[in-house]
C-alpha cells in the first residue's frame, strides 16, 4: 500500500530533474515587493554578477554607459596627429 501522505506525481518531467533540489533555496515572493513598486528585476550571468559587488554598481555601471550612449560620434573630426 502506498503512503497516503506522498501524492503520486503525473507530470512529464524527467526522472533526471529532481524539483527538490533545483528549488531548494528559493523564497517565494522574493522580489514581488520590488516588482510592485515598479522595479524591474533581472538575473545576471555569473561571471558578470562576479564583477559587480552591489545592486548600486551594477546601477553606476548601467548609468554610464547611458551617458556615452548620448555622446555623439563627430564625424567631422580629423584623427589625432602623431
Amino acid at each position: 500500500m502506498k503512503n497516503q501522505s506522498e501524492p503520486e506525481m503525473n507530470d512529464e518531467l524527467r526522472p533526471e530533474y529532481d524539483l527538490r533540489e533545483l528549488l531548494k533555496g528559493g523564497v517565494r515572493g522574493r522580489y514581488a515587493e520590488r516588482c510592485r513598486a515598479g522595479a524591474n528585476p533581472i538575473l545576471l550571468d555569473p561571471d558578470v554578477a562576479k564583477a559587480f559587488p552591489s545592486e548600486e554598481a551594477v546601477n553606476e555601471a548601467l548609468r554610464l554607459v547611458l551617458q556615452l550612449a548620448k555622446i555623439p560620434a563627430d564625424k567631422k573630426r580629423s584623427p589625432a596627429k602623431a
